[in-house]
């Protein structure tokens, strides 16, 4: 499976950036639907952010998703890889 690749940048309420990509279906081209995932991700974190717009998150490149990955796109409709301040 091809998948897109979103770039995201996101501040937390204590100064430190969040760095994550958002992984989806490369024929999904939502804006609306990739945002909404990654704020629903920011969800699920135990601290505040300053949200998720346009401004913080950017379409990258697409690649081959791993077989894991792919499983969890399908399950969930995305996939997050966590790069730095996201725990």
């Amino acid at each position: 499976m091809k998948v897109s690749v979103w770039d995201t940048y996101v501040s937390r309420e204590d100064g430190k950036q969040m760095h994550f990509d958002i992984l989806v279906p490369s024929d999904l081209k939502d804006e609306n639907t990739i945002f909404n995932f990654g704020k629903s991700y920011l969800k699920s974190k135990p601290f505040a952010t300053k949200g998720l717009t346009s401004k913080e998150c950017r379409f990258c490149h697409v690649e081959q998703a791993s077989e894991s990955i792919e499983e969890a796109i399908r399950s969930k409709g995305y996939y997050i890889i966590e790069m730095e301040n996201c725990n």
